[in-house]
């Protein structure tokens, strides 16, 4: 797949995407990156340390975020992918899931889009982005939790959800999927969908695994989001074992070194 001038092989490598959080109360680093200096010199950073793909988000979407208008986020986002598109040779992804602000990304030189809801938020969204050929990450979201949900029910949801990104004329070349883990789950299906992603990749689409630092981590071990490095590279060698094409990570040289140790020691296993 190509994302912006990159050539990303999935079938593989497990790449990184550098989490940027442009915004006052996110759940791990609200408040850290949200003047344009701050967010470019930890553009930086994440891009000296192997970040593959750069993911901006204006809005936070922990649990029990404060929902903010389409022009506050543009206002925080747009800035700052002008900048990072300016100044680096990384492609960006913007998460957002409305159509006026991704049509200012869009317009601004995104590279990926990474939509939390699936198409399900906005009507506007799918064509502008089958019109657009941009990347296009789904995540599997709802608006209630299926306590029943099994690890064949939830790829069957996912099914219906590839579905409505193809008919919304979002080419199949475009998709990458993310198994949404802490969003419309309990957090043993969080750990059901971490510990089942075989099933996902073998839908045949990249699959892209954002667990850094998330509550399920405070679930098993109960640690502060501070102290959860360690166990979100646990999770991140599921997704190598499991093939997945991208890890969304905060801490982007500790999983970049890792991936590759992981990846070397696989290329010489004997089979």
């Amino acid at each position: 797949m190509k994302i912006g001038t990159k050539q990303f092989d999935f079938q593989h490598h497990t790449y990184v995407m550098g989490i940027l959080n442009v915004t006052p109360d996110s759940f791990s680093d609200g408040g850290n990156y949200d003047t344009l200096d701050k967010a470019l010199l930890h553009t930086k950073q994440m891009v000296d340390d192997g970040a593959d793909i750069i993911d901006i988000g204006g809005e936070s979407t922990r649990p029990g975020h404060r929902r903010i208008t389409d022009q506050e986020e543009i206002d925080r986002v747009l800035p700052v992918i002008e900048a990072v598109k300016r100044e680096f040779d990384v492609p960006v992804s913007l998460d957002t899931y409305k159509s006026a602000v991704a049509a200012e990304g869009i317009a601004a030189g995104i590279d990926l889009l990474n939509d939390i809801w699936g198409l399900q938020f906005d009507d506007q969204l799918g064509k502008m982005v089958a019109d657009s050929g941009l990347a296009y990450c789904l995540m599997h979201n709802r608006k209630e939790i299926s306590e029943d949900l099994t690890p064949e029910g939830f790829v069957g949801q996912m099914q219906q959800d590839i579905q409505r990104a193809l008919d919304a004329g979002i080419a199949k070349e475009q998709i990458i999927l993310d198994p949404g883990v802490g969003f419309a789950k309990t957090q043993e299906q969080n750990l059901m969908v971490i510990g089942n992603l075989d099933r996902l990749t073998a839908l045949g689409y990249p699959v892209l695994l954002g667990t850094s630092r998330k509550s399920v981590i405070d679930y098993v071990l109960h640690i502060p989001t501070d102290e959860r490095l360690a166990a979100t590279l646990a999770t991140t060698a599921e997704a190598v074992f499991h093939g997945c094409g991208i890890v969304r990570v905060h801490d982007v040289k500790e999983n970049v070194q890792f991936i590759r140790m992981l990846e070397r020691t696989r290329e010489k296993r004997v089979k």
